[in-house]
């Protein structure tokens, strides 16, 4: 998602991914520097030798393709009047992750957040700080959006998994079933949703994460709890039905794998649909043995 951050009138794009690896644009704060060509700005701070051993000392602690050779040449020319270096051929001689450059009217050169401040460093200590001040700005109002539809979604699932336990009450439990039993058959339905959407019991996940509190869903992503909500719906009118649970959990990972794509990309709807088939048939098995 690309954002705009303003520090003393300079409008900043940021590459914002919700984390805190996002990617600032150093052509927007050169042009704090020199509007018409911040294209030089950039590449004459790249020439410094300080520079040099900052963003491949960078490179080596986060990116284990980084080519160190190239980068040492690098180093003993830097300083040197002729030597000159630009973000493109930085990027394609060391193979860097932390400085990306984007062709286009809307692109330019964009660094990794730790970057791109010590290049706003080098700009202006005083500018620097404007950056860093709206920057955090953004942090907290995305942290505040993500927790408010966190817990929305949450809530939801909340609600209609009280539509779900219906459904199992009035088709799936006899009366003469004990507490302990009854309490069996929700935990089993439980986990064909579980299984459903994120490939394991809840017994496997915190076998998995026992230094972990609570259980898979309260670590869920939103996209997660939002295709939660919608199969427990379908799951209640799947039992309605008549549906075995063999066919009801097929029908509902199916389900989510779809919404998933909808919601999140397609790379990460994969991963839910990775295990071979061979490989479900023995998570059915242990929700039958839970």
């Amino acid at each position: 998602m690309k954002v705009t951050i303003h520090a003393k009138g300079t409008e900043i794009a940021v590459i914002s991914k919700g984390r805190d690896d996002d990617f600032i644009s150093l052509t927007d704060i050169a042009r704090y520097k020199n509007p018409d060509e911040p294209k030089d700005v950039v590449k004459n701070w790249m020439r410094n030798r300080s520079t040099i051993e900052f963003i491949g000392l960078w490179e080596q602690l986060n990116n284990p393709s980084f080519k160190g050779v190239e980068f040492d040449s690098f180093l003993q020319q830097s300083g040197a009047n002729v030597f000159t270096l630009s973000p493109q051929k930085w990027i394609e001689a060391t193979n860097a992750i932390g400085i990306v450059s984007k062709p286009g009217k809307s692109g330019g050169t964009f660094a990794h957040k730790d970057i791109a401040f010590e290049f706003a460093s080098w700009i202006s200590a005083e500018f620097k700080l404007y950056i860093i001040k709206d920057y955090q700005r953004l942090k907290s109002d995305e942290s505040s959006k993500l927790s408010l539809e966190w817990n929305l979604n949450r809530t939801l699932a909340k609600l209609n998994y009280r539509i779900h336990t219906d459904a199992i009450k009035d088709h799936l439990i006899p009366g003469s079933l004990t507490p302990e039993q009854i309490s069996f058959a929700y935990a089993n339905e439980a986990d064909v949703l579980n299984v459903a959407l994120f490939s394991q019991t809840a017994r496997q996940w915190s076998e998995n994460n026992p230094e972990l509190e609570g259980n898979m869903r309260d670590y869920a992503a939103i996209e997660q709890l939002l295709v939660l909500s919608n199969i427990e719906g379908m799951n209640a009118e799947f039992i309605r039905m008549g549906l075995s649970q063999p066919d009801r959990l097929v029908r509902l990972n199916q389900i989510a794998i779809r919404q998933l794509q909808s919601l999140t990309s397609r790379e990460a709807a994969k991963a839910l649909d990775s295990k071979p088939e061979a490989e479900r048939k023995g998570t059915r098995k242990s929700i039958k043995n839970i």
